[in-house]
């Protein structure tokens, strides 16, 4: 059964990047350098980064599921604590020194930190309402 419930937590936050990355796509785009066609769409268009990124989901909320067991965390309350912390405070500053030492602009680490960020409370509640 937690197997489901990693699943079920790695594809909400996933949807939700979908969402997230679509309204934000224009600065992403400008933020992270990608080259884009004349109609102002991303070049190459593999389906790769979609599949991995789906897989990352899997192993973020496979490790959060342990960690929420591990802590007894069973409250919706802690469960998105726990997920905004991981998000904010373990994710996100990483990925500040990915894109810092990648001379990125601070832009891409908001917008990227905030998935991160977001996306994780979203797990942590998933996970505690199973």
């Amino acid at each position: 059964m937690e197997v489901i419930n990693v699943l079920v937590a790695a594809a909400a936050a996933w949807i939700f990047g979908a969402v997230w990355y679509m309204a934000l796509a224009k600065p992403w785009v400008e933020a992270a350098g990608v080259k884009v066609d004349a109609n102002g769409r991303p070049e190459g268009g593999s389906p790769l980064p979609f599949i991995l990124s789906a897989i990352a989901m899997i192993l973020v909320a496979g490790m959060m599921r342990h960690i929420i067991a591990e802590a007894e965390i069973d409250t919706l309350i802690k469960g998105l604590m726990v997920g905004l912390g991981i998000g904010l405070f373990m994710i996100s500053p990483w990925i500040m020194i990915n894109n810092a030492y990648g001379m990125r602009p601070f832009k891409l680490t908001l917008i990227d930190g905030g998935y991160a960020t977001i996306g994780c409370a979203i797990i942590g509640l998933i996970l505690v309402l199973f």
